[in-house]
């Protein structure tokens, strides 16, 4: 505001003495304030900027703090104006007096209109000129304060703390990364950052744009501020346990706490295996389900050996119906996989068949273990112990057909299943000669096959 008087103390000077040309001055003035603020406003809409900032400076110099709301908004403009082009001149001492003018002229406007009418509606000031203000304190930071980090963190928390929600992207990514700088300058702890960035992202998920461009901005400004996050090494398990363990005992139930638990402790090696992410991400999908909590789910049962568990959980994310053809495929292979591991061999068996018929792609692996699952059945000791190994044969040489890159494992698969064909005199003592078609049932499966001997 200092500056601000010093800036304005010449023009009042003038209107005292008279300095204006007569000729421009009425021959009576009983309202200056109304006068000045009509010259300026003429001079505005003659495009004589030079003469409209003059005569407004006299007018805010003047005129009652509540006069009119347009000569905080015009000045705002105008003093931008001279700030850009004494910067684009280097003229620094000078930018720097209207720069601190131009954020008082925003505090002042906001004090003294927190609320204005536009098309005849009436609304709330206050993040129109926030965000402005944040703007500027971005725009201005390089050319007048060296990038002080000191400076700029100080001068955007404040708009963050009071806007909330309303705080748009842009200037939460700038907060979030002069608070990064800050901590590795050892003026900020680890607790600071991450509990700014519990904030800052809280902030950013419910800020409601209003079109695509700016959709695509908060996309962008949310990448950002993840990939600081990462780059700064703040996030430990143990820092994260240590904040986070006694505000999800507090709160389990606290959505947007949980979200950003899992969020944090997925990117922070090491942290999957904790219980506190068990419990979040638990909790997660217990308040909002999806495909992605339940396969979530999955991989930490199943890391945990808890077999049933993650079964169930896979299938959640199977049964999902935002999942989408390509993820059920992807799903239903590792179904089969998983299954196949954990001896639930029928489980596995329509798994890999479901994955196929999904997702060609998937066809060769989930050949292997169709494969894999008739080599290792249990057909009993009579003709079924050597039909298990001609039906793997038959799923391996399919496998082999349609994935080139599964030829030299399926070569070898066929050659150890060759091992325990019959030789053709043993096959002959229970009808069967070779190339002769035979259908066999074992293991919950059941394949027409061909009787192949040594």
């Amino acid at each position: 505001m200092k500056k601000l008087g010093i800036l304005l103390m010449a023009a009042a000077g003038l209107f005292m003495v008279g300095a204006f040309n007569a000729s421009a001055q009425p021959q009576q003035n009983p309202d200056p304030c109304s006068e000045y603020t009509r010259y300026y406003q003429d001079y505005l809409a003659a495009k004589n900027n030079k003469d409209a900032f003059t005569s407004w400076r006299v007018a805010y110099s003047i005129c009652p703090k509540n006069f009119k709301q347009n000569i905080y908004i015009h000045g705002a403009k105008m003093m931008k104006s001279a700030l850009d082009r004494n910067i684009a001149a280097k003229n620094f001492e000078l930018a720097h007096a209207q720069y601190d003018s131009l954020l008082t002229l925003l505090d002042e406007r906001l004090q003294y209109y927190p609320q204005a009418k536009k098309n005849g509606v009436v609304y709330d000031t206050k993040r129109e000129i926030l965000t402005n203000k944040g703007f500027y304190v971005i725009q201005y930071i390089s050319d007048l304060n060296n990038n002080d980090q000191k400076f700029f963190y100080e001068s955007l928390k404040p708009i963050m703390d009071e806007l909330g929600d309303e705080t748009a992207p842009k200037i939460l990514r700038n907060v979030f990364s002069s608070a990064v700088a800050l901590y590795r300058d050892n003026q900020l702890g680890a607790e600071d950052i991450i509990s700014l960035y519990d904030t800052v992202s809280g902030h950013m998920e419910n800020y409601v744009c209003k079109d695509e461009a700016e959709e695509e901005d908060k996309a962008k400004q949310k990448g950002e501020v993840e990939s600081i996050f990462a780059s700064s090494n703040v996030a430990s398990c143990d820092n994260l346990i240590t904040i986070f363990g006694p505000r999800y005992e507090a709160d389990p139930e606290n959505l947007s706490l949980v979200s950003n638990i899992v969020n944090m402790m997925q990117k922070t090696e090491g942290c999957a295996s904790t219980d506190l992410y068990y419990k979040a991400v638990n909790s997660m999908h217990k308040m909002k389900p999806s495909h992605s909590s339940a396969y979530a789910l999955y991989k930490l049962n199943a890391a945990r050996g808890n077999v049933a568990d993650a079964a169930a959980s896979l299938q959640q994310a199977i049964d999902a119906e935002e999942s989408g053809e390509d993820l059920d495929a992807q799903y239903n292979y590792e179904m089969a996989a998983f299954c196949y591991k954990n001896g639930m061999r029928g489980k596995a068996y329509d798994a890999a068949r479901r994955a196929i018929d999904l997702d060609k792609g998937y066809a060769g692996k989930a050949y292997l273990i169709m494969g894999n699952l008739w080599a290792s059945a249990p057909c009993g000791d009579t003709v079924g112990k050597w039909a298990r190994y001609w039906v793997a044969t038959d799923y391996y040489q399919k496998a082999r057909n349609v994935d080139a890159s599964l030829a030299s494992d399926a070569s070898a698969k066929i050659a150890n299943a060759s091992r325990y064909y019959p030789a053709a005199s043993d096959a002959f003592m229970y009808d069967l000669t070779k190339g002769q078609s035979y259908t066999v049932s074992c293991g919950g499966m059941s394949a027409t096959t061909t009787v192949r001997v040594q």
